[in-house]
């Protein structure tokens, strides 16, 4: 027999000390450890916390931006009008005729009320001048600076 090699009783190949067992070990890995409630309520009373500061400056936020887009939009159409005015020197009888005679592209949607419908017209003080002399707002309520919308 040559040196180096044991024999099968020796264990051939395995060194000296180290048993393999075929059964399964009771340190086997184990799947990842999950969240405990603890935690999560933890988690979630940041996120409540971090909304109830933020939602308030977004809707503000959105209120601002409605109330620029009316003072905005109302300017355009009172341009057009005074512009329909100085070329035909009346005012039209309705706010389409500002479309149908290329003054604007469309009547805008009141961005308060979302609805192209809720404008509120003015007559001309001298009569046989056309119907529309100015434009205001439909929407009730009052804007963030406390003015109604109904007065702009």
């Amino acid at each position: 027999m040559k040196e180096g090699r044991g024999t099968k009783a020796e264990g051939r190949g395995r060194s000296k000390g180290l048993r393999v067992s075929t059964r399964p070990s009771s340190h086997a890995p184990r799947p990842p450890r999950a969240f405990t409630l603890i935690e999560l309520l933890v988690v979630m009373s940041i996120i409540a916390l971090l909304l109830t500061i933020a939602l308030p400056r977004y809707f503000h936020s959105t209120d601002l931006a409605k109330e620029a887009v009316l003072k905005e939009d109302l300017a355009q159409m009172r341009n057009a009008i005074d512009k329909y005015y100085g070329d035909r020197g009346r005012y039209p009888d309705a706010l389409d005729d500002l479309v149908d005679k290329k003054y604007l592209r469309r009547i805008p949607a009141d961005p308060i009320t979302d609805n192209a419908q809720t404008w509120v017209t003015v007559r001309p003080e001298e009569t046989g001048k056309g119907a529309v002399s100015d434009v205001k707002s439909g929407a009730t309520g009052s804007a963030q600076d406390g003015t109604r919308y109904e007065d702009w």
